[in-house]
């Protein structure tokens, strides 16, 4: 198949491209670039891309593709804290115009990758798909608006579905250091201490971003009324962790380091188990072979070969939200967080 994937440039987007390659698919990227540079190891990214904002993709951009994997957003619930309007702008309508023009096109499939934050406060059972739609975050809230708003889209000619991510963890060439569990990792490794922030009972679902590529590859391949207008969580059951459990995990995978609760634990109130079965059921070749033990211990090796130092990690080549905030200040992206007319995507170094 003829592949766009938006947000290729992207943490997960790095690992999907080359999986969709293996798998035999022809791929375009479409991205921003605001991350170019922010690289673990060499930038050895070389797709064909568009360097374009996904809100202004027309139909025309969109002709003699098969189907669109669309990840471009801004990127998690700290991110979208800094504008929620542009996250709104962003991450909902941009989406939804996004898939408008896939459909005008004749792109058939579109894949938007949604996240476990629609369901907000999920308690202690684990949640199929069916469960209630509970954002409670303006990052969660645009992806719930864009779920509603694209299913509202589809005829027998456009199949749109809805791949809710849990949280992602693992080496990506653009590595990001604020997800849970990479950060916990990272932290260790800098510094000697792991930090629980949060109620150290509270249930986080968890996936390895190479795990979620192929879970997109899957859902690539699957025949179409498997996944019209649906709703999927993305991840593995069994790798439903409380937060104790994780910092053990990394204890485990980064020796010597101890173990504390940060001082603003009240601020995640995060609480969410996820049920899987429905991937695993409907979704043979899915095969995912990655669990927190073995991602752990995979980054702890990667930032050792790379040597990732705490100064890096207080900078903005790993956090999203700091490099936003840098090119928001130096002024090379507007209030609407597009590229200053004059601005060249500035480096992460």
């Amino acid at each position: 198949m003829r592949v766009l994937v938006t947000g290729h440039n992207g943490y997960i987007g790095s690992v999907l491209v080359p999986a969709l390659r293996v798998a035999g698919h022809d791929v375009l990227g479409l991205d921003t670039f605001f991350f170019e540079d922010c690289t673990i190891g060499p930038n050895w990214d070389h797709t064909p891309a568009l360097r374009k904002d996904l809100r202004d993709v027309e139909a025309s951009d969109l002709s003699d593709f098969d189907a669109v994997i669309h990840l471009a957003a801004l990127s998690h619930d700290p991110l979208g804290d800094i504008a929620a309007e542009r996250t709104d702008d962003i991450n909902h309508q941009g989406a939804v115009q996004l898939a408008r023009s896939a459909r005008d096109a004749g792109v058939g499939r579109f894949f938007l990758a949604s996240s476990s934050s629609v369901y907000g406060r999920g308690g202690e059972d684990p949640l199929t798909e069916d469960a209630p739609v509970r954002p409670t975050t303006p990052y969660g809230v645009s992806k719930a608006r864009a779920e509603e708003d694209i299913a509202r889209l589809c005829d027998r000619d456009f199949s749109p579905s809805f791949l809710r991510t849990a949280t992602v963890y693992g080496v990506s060439a653009r590595l990001r250091a604020d997800t849970l569990l990479n950060n916990l990792v990272c932290w260790a490794h800098t510094t000697g201490r792991i930090q629980i922030k949060g109620d150290p009972l509270a249930w986080r679902a968890m996936v390895h971003v190479q795990d979620v590529a192929a879970a997109f590859v899957a859902a690539l391949g699957a025949p179409r009324e498997v996944l019209h207008g649906q709703a999927l969580n993305v991840g593995v059951n069994g790798e439903n962790y409380q937060l104790s459990e994780l910092a053990e995990i990394v204890g485990q995978a980064v020796p010597g380091c101890s173990i504390e609760q940060a001082a603003d634990s009240e601020s995640d109130p995060r609480n969410c188990r996820l049920d899987f079965s429905k991937l695993s059921r409907g979704f043979p070749d899915f095969k995912p072979h990655w669990n927190a033990v073995f991602g752990a211990k995979d980054l702890y090796a990667a930032l050792q070969e790379a040597a990732v130092s705490l100064e890096d990690l207080q900078g903005r080549k790993y956090v999203r939200l700091a490099q936003m905030k840098y090119l928001l200040a130096a002024e090379l992206v507007d209030e609407q967080l597009r590229w200053a007319p004059t601005a060249i995507a500035g480096t992460c170094g």
